[in-house]
């Protein structure tokens, strides 16, 4: 904080001395320069925990589909009824990191314990409902989804299997969004990697059983383990509650032990339910599930209106989103970042300064947009060559990822300026936006230009999709900056 003030204090001294400039953009750089570093401190380490997550999901793809291609469709249909409803419990836990990072920057440790523990309750409250809900709600959401009946009983033991780990990831979420606000973000990348190293040995004994651990061991393999059955999609499921409650049990630990939480006392004197904290809890953290919930039921409405147009495009579709989503890693993890810097500093009251790191966060994210787009251009046809040998595929796949190019900077930008607004706690205007820009100009917007209108234009095909996703996420963008604005003015003028 006394360097940034010694900041203003050397522009000030610019200013009486003429020298307005050189000297105070150098000055401005410097700020600039700290600030970033500050920021990618924070996010690198939250990318890390995003893509070993996202490497679950890649390994029980990989070893449900060498398993049978039954056990493929009963992982990949399980997983897209729990992902959702793992994803709304995490946005709605993740109000807790805003609140956490402003008491932290005010210096208010004392009252963040009671905060956390009614995340926890509410944690408990969401896995526990979500654990219902895949037990005894599956079945007709099969029915309607029309799922072949041997595919459907597959799905149905996976998920039974995954509920039981729904309360621990909940609880795990909870403790993550109090350590992130805490300006701790390692430890999520830490444990995020035990829980991928867990669940690919548990994956491989559970799904293939005791032959396919023979078959990796031979005869050293004792009797009891190559007497095990292979479970399938369901000893998948098993594996993926085992790395839930590893990582909840995991994370319980560290902030118990940690020196760095020290100050908070985190498990001294466990805090009953207290409605008014909850309500503020899930005020901030509500919208911000609602708004990832729509985003994934986005792409995932887009790639079921995909699927008429032939196993070529849904192919390349799959491909293209698939490569140009890992990269998005880095936007997504540093929008995160931003949120606990903005609330760090809105906590210590300096509302100019949260205006900078809000606005200099956003020209971040500016830069590694495109720095992505020089990625893309520069590797996407090896790259995708390594997805498929089918001319055709690549050929298609390559034009949507010249189409991902130029949403990389909408979506980097809509995704950041989200980040800086839930630092300062305001999250309804985002699910509002969100479902406008989203559904609206997105999804409804792509069908149109992918089915065409008769009489006015020809369809698109995907190509109208992909558009339908660019114009979205830019009007997205444009709401957003101009809600952020407004927001950081209004700051400005309260504390005036």
């Amino acid at each position: 904080m006394k360097g940034i003030h010694d900041v203003r204090l050397l522009k000030c001294r610019f200013c009486l001395s003429g020298r307005t400039g050189l000297s105070a953009f150098k000055a401005l750089y410097v700020h600039s320069l700290r600030e970033s570093r500050l920021l990618m401190r924070l996010a690198l380490p939250i990318c890390g925990a995003q893509l070993a997550q996202s490497g679950m999901s890649a390994v029980d793809i990989i070893m449900a589909g060498r398993a049978s291609a039954t056990d493929l469709a009963a992982v990949s249909v399980g997983s897209s009824l729990w992902l959702p409803l793992m994803l709304f419990m995490t946005g709605a836990l993740m109000g807790l990191t805003p609140i956490v990072a402003q008491l932290l920057g005010g210096q208010r440790q004392a009252t963040i314990r009671p905060y956390v523990h009614q995340a926890l309750w509410v944690a408990l409250l969401l896995g526990t409902l979500s654990a219902l809900l895949l037990w005894f709600g599956v079945g007709p959401v099969f029915r309607l989804m029309e799922v072949p009946e041997h595919v459907a009983e597959l799905s149905t033991g996976y998920l039974t299997a995954v509920a039981f780990g729904m309360p621990g990831i909940g609880l795990y979420q909870a403790l993550r969004a109090f350590s992130d606000g805490m300006n701790h973000t390692r430890p999520a990348l830490w444990i995020s990697l035990l829980g991928l190293g867990i669940n690919i040995p548990f994956n491989y004994a559970l799904i293939y059983g005791g032959p396919g651990i023979v078959s990796l061991l031979g005869d050293i393999t004792p009797g009891w383990i190559a007497g095990l059955p292979a479970l399938g999609a369901v000893g998948c499921g098993i594996a993926t509650a085992v790395s839930m409650w590893v990582m909840c049990l995991a994370m319980m630990i560290y902030t118990h032990r940690a020196r760095a939480y020290g100050s908070v006392t985190l498990w001294h004197s466990p805090v009953p339910p207290r409605r008014r904290d909850i309500v503020e809890l899930l005020h901030v953290g509500v919208p911000i599930g609602v708004a990832i919930f729509v985003e994934v039921t986005l792409f995932t409405l887009i790639a079921l209106f995909v699927a008429r147009l032939g196993e070529i495009v849904v192919s390349a579709h799959q491909i293209a989103l698939n490569y140009t989503s890992i990269l998005f890693m880095l936007p997504l993890s540093l929008s995160m970042a931003l949120t606990v810097r903005v609330g760090n500093t809105l906590g210590r009251g300096d509302m100019h300064e949260a205006r900078f790191v809000a606005w200099n966060g956003i020209v971040v994210c500016l830069l590694v947009a495109l720095l992505n787009d020089a990625i893309l251009w520069a590797t996407a046809s090896p790259i995708l060559a390594l997805y498929t040998s089918n001319t055709e595929v690549h050929a298609l796949a390559m034009s949507l990822v010249t189409l991902a190019m130029l949403y990389q900077i909408s979506d980097s930008l809509q995704a950041n300026l989200a980040g800086a607004l839930r630092g300062y706690k305001d999250t309804r205007i985002i699910m509002l936006i969100t479902v406008l820009s989203y559904w609206l100009v997105g999804l409804a917007g792509g069908h149109l230009l992918g089915r065409g209108w008769e009489g006015h234009f020809a369809p698109f095909g995907i190509h109208g999709y992909w558009l339908g996703l660019c114009a979205g996420l830019t009007v997205a963008a444009v709401l957003l900056g101009w809600r952020l604005h407004h927001r950081v003015q209004r700051s400005l003028h309260d504390n005036a």
